[in-house]
């Protein structure tokens, strides 16, 4: 199997199915040969921080990964609060339940009082405010 790379879709594209690429419209004008061992090499995920690109010539190489843009930042937020909820809802339930049934010892009336703080200030939490997000630390 022999490979090509464009430099303007930063993609790689198989020669032997350049006809059915043409057919839709979508082989690039800029794809270039490049050896089995380029396409083994820049494949897959690159390195922590960097994204395939393309050099002066056209081929591939690993280049610094943009920052993430504002609505990766929210949506980041979005999950993490999710995620840190769905937490704080499964330290609360079984204390909850000792206090529900009147059999919540102290430390756990104490723990649970604590949980629902954090709960209720994690609830606050505003995603559309990333990266500038004030993340309250959970119970000990």
């Amino acid at each position: 199997m022999s490979y090509g790379f464009s430099a303007s879709t930063g993609a790689f594209y198989v020669y032997e199915d350049r006809a059915s690429y043409e057919e839709n419209g979508n082989w690039p004008a800029d794809v270039k040969p490049v050896s089995e061992e380029v396409w083994q090499a820049y494949c897959g995920q690159g390195p922590a921080g960097k994204v395939r690109g393309a050099d002066r010539k056209g081929l591939p190489c690993w280049v610094d990964a943009p920052p993430p843009t504002k609505s990766m930042l929210v949506a980041a937020a979005e999950r993490k609060k999710a995620e840190l909820l769905d937490v704080a809802g499964k330290a609360i339930a079984p204390l909850q339940d000792a206090d529900d049934l009147a059999i919540a010892t102290e430390e756990e009336a104490a723990q649970l009082r604590l949980w629902k703080t954090y709960r209720v200030q994690l609830n606050r939490i505003n995603p559309q405010d990333a990266p500038e997000t004030d993340w309250p630390l959970p119970p000990a």
